[in-house]
């Protein structure tokens, strides 16, 4: 399929056009809300689903080619933050410029769900071990970050150990990190037995999911009047760049299509959970909101509509020239 063909599929996808009607639904003041505890529900759900299938995968396929998209993930997790602080620095101050830096290098697990459903229905394999690629890219930003912030600014109320301790032991590491673990210790005999509610009902749930984003997103749309041009235009370039980085990179070391695009797709993402809680915490002169804004009203829609299509096209494209 051609770039255009496969741009139309996603843009007219339900978990798109889900996430539209959600902000729609906030723009015409309905009523529609999903209550919190279903959506807390819904994302333990997610993300103990793709930790899961990841480990199922795993028990299937071979480690060959984990070493080196391990080591791209640490790099990429370190130094996003690094040039993204020389770049912004241009014009947000420098605990802004920390901060978004940090929320760009960490990444989105929403993201990593809509590109895991996105290859499944374009019928695109992957290497199983690809979901632990999260945790792996997330924990080097989110150091780094702090290691700025207290070496620029004499920010961060906790030590280095305890904030790392803090964010291995949160929710998204453990669902993610402890599915991948029961699903490659419980192999094909687990996979049967959970298959048809964590494998078959997953694009439904997610679709659910971005429902409930589009409303979030849908009220913070004034917010991007604050942000300024310059972070604008940065909130949607970088994440181009850093996905080229990440799909190419991935080829190089011999990662399969749907392996390089999770890969590039986790690079471009920009988080809105982790980064925004270690950021609110651990770096009081930053404004915490235009890092939030910048990474969830920007970047998230721009990856989740027009950015996984193009990640998906360069990894086809990289296949063929490495």
């Amino acid at each position: 399929m051609s770039i255009i063909e496969i741009l139309r599929l996603n843009l007219l996808s339900p978990m798109v056009l889900s996430f539209v009607l959600g902000i729609i639904a906030v723009r015409v003041k309905s009523d529609l809300k999903i209550p919190e505890q279903v959506y807390t529900i819904i994302s333990i759900y997610l993300l103990f689903a793709i930790g899961l299938k990841g480990g199922f995968d795993l028990a299937r396929s071979s480690l060959a080619n984990f070493w080196g998209a391990a080591l791209i993930s640490i790099l990429l997790g370190a130094l996003i933050p690094v040039w993204s602080y020389w770049i912004l620095r241009n014009f947000v101050d420098k605990a802004d410029a920390i901060s978004i830096g940090l929320h760009f290098g960490a990444v989105s697990a929403v993201t990593l769900s809509a590109c895991i459903t996105f290859l499944n229905e374009a019928g695109q394999s992957f290497e199983g071990f690809m979901p632990t690629m999260y945790v792996i890219m997330e924990i080097p930003a989110v150091a780094v970050g702090l290691m700025m912030a207290s070496r620029a600014l004499g920010d961060t109320k906790q030590g280095l150990p305890s904030v790392l301790k803090s964010a291995l032991s949160g929710k998204s590491f453990l669902l993610l990190g402890g599915g991948v673990i029961i699903g490659y210790i419980s192999g094909e005999p687990g996979y049967q037995q959970v298959a048809p509610f964590f494998v078959d009902l997953f694009s439904g749930f997610l679709t659910l999911f971005l429902l409930e984003m589009g409303t979030q997103v849908g009220r913070k749309l004034r917010d991007v009047l604050d942000v300024g041009m310059p972070l604008f235009i940065f909130s949607i370039v970088m994440p181009l760049i850093h996905g080229v980085l990440g799909v190419a990179l991935s080829t190089m070391v011999g990662l399969s299509v749907g392996g390089a695009m999770i890969l590039g797709t986790l690079a471009a993402s920009a988080s809105y959970i982790t980064a925004p809680a270690v950021v609110t915490t651990n770096m009081p002169k930053a404004n915490a909101g235009l890092a939030l804004t910048a990474a969830l009203v920007i970047t998230f829609p721009f990856n989740l509509t027009v950015g996984l299509p193009i990640y998906f096209e360069l990894a086809t494209i990289f296949a063929n020239i490495f």
